[in-house]
């Protein structure tokens, strides 16, 4: 098919919904928010358990950038690794734990964020992201699991969000 919108916008491409949700959740992820939630309200060295794939980190996204991979796919990466994190985070919490109303505000954030990729298909994205994007809904892939600290998800989430829409969405990065 024809490349389309996307390609020929490239780095810049991030639309106005994109960016108004990408504001919301930095706004919901400043540090103090994850300190309190996502560390304080946990027991001490508390982890949760992820695949491999989920850990998205800004090393991550300079490799694939390097293999050319386009913005636009590496948000859709970030977008199906960050909203199952959350998820991961919220398996663990019961309804009254401090936490769970915080986690539940992050995860419609990112159902509202769901939308906006909605209109991607599959096909738009590089197979390596599209591979990978697979292998986080499957559940075969239990087998590379590791612990990893809720905050410290959050704190790559924030990270890489900050990396890819920064400068298309103007993220201040104060």
């Amino acid at each position: 098919g024809c490349p389309g919108v996307l390609a020929v916008l490239g780095l810049e491409a991030a639309a106005p919904g994109e960016c108004e949700l990408t504001r919301l959740l930095q706004d919901k992820l400043q540090y103090e928010m994850r300190l309190q939630y996502m560390k304080h309200y946990f027991p001490i060295d508390y982890t949760v358990r992820v695949q491999y794939e989920e850990v998205l980190r800004p090393s991550n996204i300079t490799r694939l950038r390097n293999a050319t991979v386009s913005e636009a796919a590496l948000r859709y990466l970030w977008f199906h690794v960050s909203s199952q994190a959350v998820l991961r985070i919220r398996e663990v919490l019961p309804e009254k734990h401090p936490s769970w109303k915080y986690t539940q505000e992050l995860c419609q954030l990112f159902d509202a964020l769901g939308e906006e990729y909605g209109k991607y298909r599959q096909t738009d994205v590089e197979a390596v992201v599209a591979d990978l994007v697979k292998l986080i809904h499957s559940a075969g892939a239990e087998g590379r699991s590791k612990a990893v600290r809720p905050k410290a998800l959050l704190d790559n989430c924030l990270k890489v969000m900050r990396m890819l829409y920064g400068v298309p969405c103007e993220l201040g990065m104060g």
